[in-house]
């Protein structure tokens, strides 16, 4: 999560938008709108700790470009959360809110603290903090937040309570994710994983890969990590193989049970010394020779230092930016298929955006209309960028740029502000 030096990931998102400014010949003025946000926040908040002390925590809340409707984004929680880490984000929530061609721009949110130290009522008060800070900022027509790394439904839960408490009345739409009694929308627990199995789907019929007889190995074992597993295994009948968390990897030839990773890591709060598996590590599990490698962790997994090193066929990025831009180029040359993170993700911006708008109809959908509805936007934009790719002749994620950065620029025309 570096914020400075060669894996900075704003830079590198800047990087990216300079090469779609290429590929889509666009003017400087045009070009300088998409390479910065166009607000940020700072905020300092008191919190009230469980000793009686008072610590001050730091935040921030990026709003990118609201050219096509209101920011979206998550909010995380992270000890190693820097604004540039943040800025990054946004951007790319912005492309991938574009890519699914929804009606809503790109935000991001963070909070510099660990977690894990936190007890419960300590961690209520952080987020009540936090979102007090940013209150005046946000609304379910400015800005609308959702969770992202280790915050959850109940964090959303104190956060609506908290802005409702300050505005005066319930005001479930400011935010996403929530749990099913406070407007939240079926279906959004799995949506990133579920919308990423989409689009392997896709991805599997244009290399030829038969997902039945597929190994997986799936980098980060949190949510999408997780669910990314069991739909494998449920929707495909693919083989699980190895899978790590931020301590350590394990591997198994004749495949791994997600259940029981999942009861395994519960008791032990990490997937290493699986009963059957053997421990590796999180680098080797990259390079194992499988078909599809799921990168759900963080950013910089995959960098021109290990890139030639890997044997998938096809590459499901769940995580953001796990792939640097030099290791793009050497994965598109050995013939890899990279789903690039902003379509392959996509899945938890897009319920997120069914959520909001059943909070505003005051009318919600049964989960089997919410899958049938994703599984179509998620195809539609997955073929869409493949064919974008073909026809420019450039990679996944440089066609999946021209496609939705393409879309911004379009709206930003028509505000008549470039």
């Amino acid at each position: 999560m570096s914020g400075n030096g060669e894996n900075n990931p704003f830079k590198i998102a800047q990087q990216q938008i300079n090469d779609c400014a290429d590929i889509l010949k666009l003017n400087q003025g045009t070009r300088e709108v998409l390479l910065n946000p166009m607000r940020e926040f700072h905020v300092s908040f008191p919190v009230r700790m469980d000793d009686g002390t008072t610590r001050v925590f730091q935040g921030f809340r990026v709003q990118y470009n609201d050219a096509k409707g209101p920011t979206k984004g998550g909010i995380r929680f992270h000890p190693d959360e820097t604004i540039d880490t943040v800025r990054a984000l946004s951007a790319w929530m912005t492309w991938k809110c574009a890519m699914l061609d929804l009606p809503l721009g790109g935000g991001k949110g963070g909070v510099i603290c660990n977690p894990k130290e936190l007890s419960p009522h300590e961690l209520e008060r952080v987020s009540r903090g936090y979102i007090r800070a940013i209150a005046p900022f946000i609304g379910p027509e400015t800005d609308i937040p959702a969770p992202d790394v280790y915050t959850n439904p109940q964090v959303m839960a104190w956060m609506v309570d908290e802005y409702s408490s300050i505005v005066g009345r319930n005001q479930f739409g400011v935010i996403t994710g929530k749990p099913l009694p406070l407007g939240g929308s079926s279906g959004r627990g799995d949506a990133t994983a579920r919308g990423g199995m989409y689009t392997l789907r896709e991805a599997a019929k244009v290399v030829g890969l038969d997902l039945s007889k597929a190994t997986v190995a799936i980098q980060g074992y949190g949510n999408a990590g997780s669910y990314a597993a069991s739909l494998a295994e449920s929707m495909f009948q693919s083989k699980i193989v190895a899978v790590c968390d931020s301590r350590g990897a394990v591997s198994r030839k004749d495949g791994i049970s997600p259940s029981k990773v999942a009861e395994h890591k519960q008791n032990t709060s990490t997937v290493l010394n699986l009963e059957g598996a053997e421990n590796m590590t999180p680098d080797e599990l990259l390079t194992m020779d499988v078909d599809v490698l799921v990168l759900a962790a963080l950013e910089n997994s995959i960098t021109e230092r290990n890139a030639d090193q890997i044997k998938a066929k096809i590459i499901v990025e769940l995580a953001n930016g796990p792939t640097t831009p030099e290791a793009d180029e050497i994965l598109y040359k050995k013939g890899i298929h990279v789903i690039p993170d902003f379509l392959c993700n996509a899945g938890g911006v897009t319920v997120s955006y069914f959520e909001m708008v059943q909070n505003f109809y005051m009318f919600y959908w049964e989960e089997e209309e919410i899958h049938e509805r994703l599984d179509k936007r998620m195809t539609r934009a997955y073929h869409q960028v493949i064919q974008t790719s073909e026809k420019l002749k450039i990679n996944m994620r440089k066609a999946a740029y021209a496609v939705s950065v393409g879309r911004v620029v379009e709206a930003m025309k028509l505000r008549g502000w470039v």
